[in-house]
């Protein structure tokens, strides 16, 4: 199950991937409808993923929360925003320690549940979810914007 698991979140990043690559004149405009921007989606997945997957040990600076947690926006931010260059790369980073948690982990139980989840593979499929959604967003706005 925790291939599955993992090739479903490797497929999800990807396609990711694809709909941001090349991307720089529209990731901050807010389209009219739209309550956020690219570049808060992509930072977006990256802190969500970070907190549900990686609570104890998370890798990202504390500011981040504040930029790309759920309910923050683009139009509040107060300091500089890290640019999508290493955005990306850290979302690389992340895809890799996914991929390096050890099968049996995916079985374990969470100690609360997350998302209406218990276990630690429930949770990572449903952030490949979670990540998809997003990604829509992207493809949506993209298509405004350009």
């Amino acid at each position: 199950m925790s291939n599955l698991i993992k090739m479903q979140f490797r497929m999800t990043r990807d396609s990711l991937f694809k709909e941001i690559e090349g991307l720089r004149e529209s990731l901050d405009v807010q389209p009219r409808g739209f309550n956020n921007t690219i570049h808060w989606h992509v930072g977006h997945i990256l802190v969500v993923t970070e907190k549900f997957l990686f609570p104890e040990n998370g890798k990202l600076p504390t500011k981040y929360k504040e930029l790309f947690d759920t309910g923050s926006k683009p139009s509040e931010w107060e300091w500089e925003v890290p640019a999508m260059e290493s955005l990306v790369q850290q979302l690389k980073d992340q895809q890799n320690r996914i991929m390096e948690i050890p099968d049996e982990r995916f079985a374990d139980k969470m100690p609360e549940p997350v998302f209406g989840v218990n276990t630690y593979g429930e949770v990572v499929s449903i952030i490949a979810h979670h990540e998809s959604h997003h990604s829509g967003q992207i493809h949506a706005m993209k298509r405004l914007v350009e």
